[in-house]
């Protein structure tokens, strides 16, 4: 163990410095003393470096390199690993620098999920030693369950999305514009929202070529498929859960019923129980690749039974995996203020009115706070405009909620003075 430990700290260290150009995320871990950090999102989002730029900034205040403890365990040299090899792991780090019994330490645990049993270790390593401990992980179930019941409020959890649109501009090596904002300005940041849009936020693909970039994020579809949902729920009927998802894209900012799914996968010949549609859908979630947006109701079953919109965590995968002729730039403008929405942390719901007009996003912050969202892709059309301040002024007045009309003016001159 000691012999193994010691070539993945070397090697960590040794690739650490050249992360330093990459960019710097908007998110980053609370400094909360006493609680376990933990950050969660789809495979490929940032949530390693989000790591490394920590590690970075304790190096940058004189926390010594014998310190810090960083295990990737989905290094296929640690798989399969026990929970006993686990502790193992842990104290031999101790082992390696005696001197840490003694001071402050920082424990950085990169997907720990693919280790069974981890959170009794991670619970007794951070109750008997002087530690700061950081986790990341896949699949928002399992690590809220197992954090729940083994951690018992004593962690914190991050979610970490792919890049922004800001952080998409300084991937791309894009200058921040400075006031006033003008006509050339917001005509040049339109067609960069156009191109955010097609390539999407993933920090791995931001260099690639088109033909490239297509391929990489269809096999980050394909690893979730796999990895966070095939195996970790010993799924067998593969060709069903890849339609559903190939479905779920094609329906991006559009409401979704299992039921109807259910009778299309029944057409074509494929053995479905309505019960699966529905644990398939919250595999998926789980895995962050598709979020189920709810109708804004007091009555729980009337948000039970009503279609859910589904919004998915990139844009890029949108692009990637369907055809350009059949997207649709005003669903993904939807998606993009969704994903903004989220990343404030905010609840989201969308709304019926008494009419029948849907109303984009219901969307309240921490706070308890709520405003209505009215998202407009093309505003050229008089009637259309008309039609969806028509529809929120219903709202409105039904909820006693404000609203506002959300362009993509508005959109990239909030992004431009943020």
């Amino acid at each position: 163990m000691e012999a193994i430990l010691t070539i993945l700290l070397e090697e960590f260290f040794d690739q650490l410095p050249g992360k330093a150009d990459s960019v710097k995320r908007e998110m980053e871990f609370p400094d909360v003393p006493g609680m376990i950090n933990v950050a969660i999102g789809v495979r490929r989002s940032g949530k390693t470096y989000l790591i490394y730029q920590k590690i970075r900034e304790l190096l940058g205040r004189g926390v010594s390199r014998e310190q810090i403890l960083f295990i990737n365990f989905e290094d296929d040299r640690l798989l399969p690993m026990s929970q006993k090899q686990l502790v193992g792991l842990l104290e031999t780090f101790y082992t390696l620098y005696p001197e840490n019994h003694d001071r402050e330490c920082y424990l950085f645990l990169d997907e720990i999920q693919n280790v069974d049993g981890w959170p009794l270790v991670v619970r007794r390593f951070f109750d008997t030693k002087n530690v700061r401990i950081y986790l990341t992980g896949s699949s928002a179930k399992l690590l809220s369950k197992e954090i729940s019941t083994s951690l018992r409020g004593r962690s914190i959890s991050t979610d970490v999305w792919p890049y922004s649109f800001r952080e998409y501009w300084e991937a791309q090596g894009i200058s921040r514009a400075r006031p006033p904002i003008g006509k050339k300005k917001l005509d040049q940041f339109y067609q960069h929202l156009c191109r955010y849009f097609s390539i999407g936020g993933f920090p791995a693909i931001q260099a690639l070529h088109e033909n490239e970039r297509r391929t990489v994020l269809q096999s980050y579809v394909d690893a979730v498929i796999f990895r966070d949902v095939v195996e970790r729920y010993k799924i067998t009927n593969t060709s069903l859960i890849k339609y559903l998802i190939k479905t779920l894209i094609k329906n991006v900012a559009t409401p979704f019923t299992a039921n109807k799914f259910y009778r299309d996968a029944k057409s074509q010949g494929m053995e479905i129980a309505k019960d699966t549609v529905y644990e398939y859908l919250d595999y998926i979630e789980d895995a962050f690749l598709i979020f189920k947006v709810p109708i804004f109701s007091e009555s729980i079953r009337k948000m039970q039974v009503n279609p859910k919109k589904i919004y998915i965590v990139d844009n890029g995968l949108v692009c990637a995996n369907r055809l350009g002729i059949s997207l649709k730039m005003g669903h993904l403008f939807e998606n993009q203020v969704y994903l903004d929405l989220r990343r404030q942390g905010k609840k989201i719901h969308y709304y019926k009115t008494e009419e029948g007009y849907e109303i984009d996003f219901v969307a309240e912050n921490r706070e308890g706070a709520q405003e209505l969202i009215q998202v407009v892709w093309d505003v050229s059309d008089a009637k259309t405009l008309e039609r969806e301040e028509r529809a929120l002024l219903h709202a409105e007045r039904e909820l006693g909620i404000k609203g506002r009309i959300l362009t993509p003016r508005d959109y990239l001159i909030e992004s431009i003075r943020s």
